[in-house]
């Protein structure tokens, strides 16, 4: 009977101990040095890690192309990015870097990123119409994206490289730095970011946003530029520095993904804290403003991971 009874206390501590073990998992998730990215994934890892029994750990990386990379090949769990460069990662269309990661999935489909180009309101740039003769980071190298986008949003006004004057950054934080020091006259920027709000708050003259063409053939190229982007109406609000009137501007999802062999609980459980937060999320910035649960399994043409199917057939998204 003691040693029955032995056995017995023997298997609940490892039970006990397993269960801990299991609740303390870590996952990564691949972010970048700043920027809305930085933003909005420390408040994913922050949901994460209070609601879903992992530890969800920010792995900053130079660039979303950098960490796209390293989830790929299962060196680090998770990531996220707006659609548009998701699209090009998984489907190696990526006119800078045509590597196919076929091993991605998706988690979620998050927020509405409305994202633009921010100029002090002393330069006189109010349209993509203006940019023709100005000061525009060029290069990126560390975070190659910036570049497509910054040619979709020339191409926007009917300008071209050759119609500005380029300023070489590496990076996005580099091109805030130029932006803010006067070196250039704009830097791309996302709605609510705390970039904007500090740059607003630096410079003289305050911010503002600049105004996108919606229809003509400045504005189809830039959707052909910079694929699963859409135009957006903004009005002002208190809460939206940059924005002085209505305001055009360009806008893609912003989703979560994972490797594929990430195993279906623990996305699962990543997938479930992200739908149960909806309102906690909302509460981290205004670039959360738009994110709606009953969103999360937006079909965008490309597979969601098993864990999350999981979750969506079990809150009846599917």
């Amino acid at each position: 009977m003691a040693a029955l009874k032995s056995a017995v206390v023997a298997a609940l501590a490892a039970a006990v101990l397993a269960a801990h073990a299991h609740a303390q998992q870590i996952v990564g998730l691949g972010t970048t040095v700043g920027g809305a990215t930085a933003q909005t994934n420390n408040a994913i890892a922050k949901i994460i890690t209070e609601h879903s029994g992992l530890q969800m750990r920010p792995q900053p990386m130079g660039g979303t192309d950098k960490y796209m990379i390293a989830v790929d090949r299962g060196e680090i769990e998770f990531g996220s990015s707006n659609m548009m460069q998701y699209y090009m990662g998984v489907t190696g269309t990526d006119p800078t870097n045509n590597l196919k990661h076929q091993n991605l999935r998706l988690v979620a489909t998050m927020m509405v990123f409305e994202t633009g180009l921010i100029t002090r309101n002393d330069t006189g740039i109010k349209t993509t119409a203006d940019l023709k003769g100005k000061r525009a980071p060029h290069g990126f190298p560390a975070a190659t994206l910036f570049q497509i986008m910054m040619t979709g949003f020339l191409a926007n006004g009917g300008a071209g490289w050759n119609d500005v004057t380029q300023v070489p950054v590496s990076d996005l934080a580099k091109h805030f730095e130029a932006l803010k020091l006067g070196r250039t006259d704009m830097a791309i920027a996302a709605l609510g970011s705390a970039p904007v709000l500090e740059l607003n708050s630096e410079a003289p003259s305050g911010v503002r946003y600049v105004d996108f063409a919606t229809t003509g053939p400045g504005a189809q190229k830039m959707l052909e530029i910079m694929p699963k982007t859409f135009y957006v109406d903004v009005d002002p609000a208190s809460n939206l520095p940059g924005i002085v009137g209505k305001t055009h501007m360009m806008a893609f999802d912003y989703v979560l993904w994972a490797n594929k062999d990430v195993a279906d609980e623990t996305v699962y459980r990543v997938a479930k804290a992200m739908y149960e937060s909806e309102a906690e999320l909302k509460g981290t910035s205004p670039l959360w403003r738009s994110y709606a649960a009953k969103n999360i399994a937006k079909d965008q043409g490309l597979p969601y991971h098993p864990g999350a199917e999981k979750l969506f057939k079990e809150v009846g998204l599917r």
